[in-house]
This record gives C-alpha cells, sequence and structure tokens, in this order.
C-alpha cells in the first residue's frame, strides 16, 4: 500500500502551524485540507481528549456561523494523534490567507460559558468535555499565532528529502 501524503510529514520537525495537507478536485468545486498543527508532535503532551472534543465543538461552531467563512466550511475535526485538526474549506486559499480566521476561531474559545451540543440529544460522547484545559490550549495556541503570524515556517510543512532504495524503502535524509 502507498503512504498517505500525511503520514508522509516528518512529525519530527513540524512545529505548531497552519499548513496546506492537500487539494482536491471534486466535480467541479475544489477543496483543500489544512493541516492545523496545535501541539509539536512527540515532544508537547497531545491534547487531553475531553479537552480536544470541547475544541472541536466549539471551534466547529464559530466556524460554521462565521459570516464571511460559513459557506466555504466543509468540515472541522480533530486529528487522531491529538496534536492539532483538519479543517476542509471550499476553495485553494494558502494557509496565511485564513491565520486571521483561525486566530479569531481560537481567540472566540476565551469568551466561552459552555461547549455548545455538549448534551446527550446533541452529541454521543456529552459527558466527555474540559472547557477550562480548551480555553487553556485555545489561548495558548491563539496567542502563538498572533506572536508568529510573520514566520513563515508555521505555513510551510518542513522540508525533508526522503530516499527510496530499489526495494522501496523509504529514509528521511535530513
Amino acid at each position: 500500500m502507498d503512504l498517505i501524503p500525511s503520514f508522509s510529514v516528518d512529525h519530527t520537525k513540524i512545529i505548531p502551524g497552519i499548513f496546506l495537507s492537500r487539494v482536491d478536485q471534486l466535480g467541479n468545486e475544489t477543496v483543500t485540507t489544512y493541516d492545523i498543527r496545535v501541539t509539536k508532535p512527540n515532544v508537547e503532551p497531545a491534547i487531553d481528549v475531553a479537552a480536544m472534543h470541547s475544541l472541536e465543538h466549539l471551534i466547529a461552531t464559530y466556524l460554521r456561523n462565521d459570516p464571511d467563512w460559513k459557506d466555504e466550511v466543509i468540515y472541522w475535526g480533530p486529528m487522531g494523534c491529538l496534536t492539532g485538526f483538519y479543517l476542509i474549506l471550499k476553495g485553494n486559499r494558502a494557509p496565511k490567507e485564513i491565520h486571521d480566521l483561525l486566530l479569531r476561531s481560537f481567540r472566540s474559545v476565551e469568551a466561552a460559558d459552555d461547549v455548545p451540543g455538549a448534551t446527550a440529544e446533541n452529541c454521543g460522547n456529552y459527558l466527555m468535555h474540559n472547557l477550562t484545559i480548551a480555553k487553556w490550549h485555545a489561548a495558548k495556541f491563539a496567542d502563538y499565532l498572533a506572536s508568529n503570524q510573520d514566520n513563515p515556517e508555521i505555513f510551510e510543512y518542513p522540508k525533508t528529502t526522503r530516499l527510496v532504495t530499489e526495494g522501496g524503502q523509504q529514509f528521511f535524509d535530513s
């Protein structure tokens, strides 16, 4: 089997940021998947499951209500490794073009008094939320985005070269 593109990213070099993961053409529509990396993989602790769940609800609600972006949002959801999220939008914008949207999204968590949709009727695991820790992670990431807005490294996956042997084995050349 082929290695999927997201597993081809060198997770020893990636830093928190907003990265273009893939661009797909679905009929006449272009959709872009962004890797919103909130923590440094394998270095910083992963986000607590309950806090990640709360961030999913809070930011998905914000994105789908933003008057300028709500019609562009296809999906917002957590990565299985709990180091960030995937955002899928209609169109194809450079990661820097969605910086302000994400900064506002993560800043919006601070004002939350509760987690939207955290009821038995609306959520499959409504008791698994942690608003306090979600607010901490959101504030930390928002501050990081604000202080690094001119840092090109938070918008481009780290560059590495893969060496491939005749037998198909892949190695990184750092």
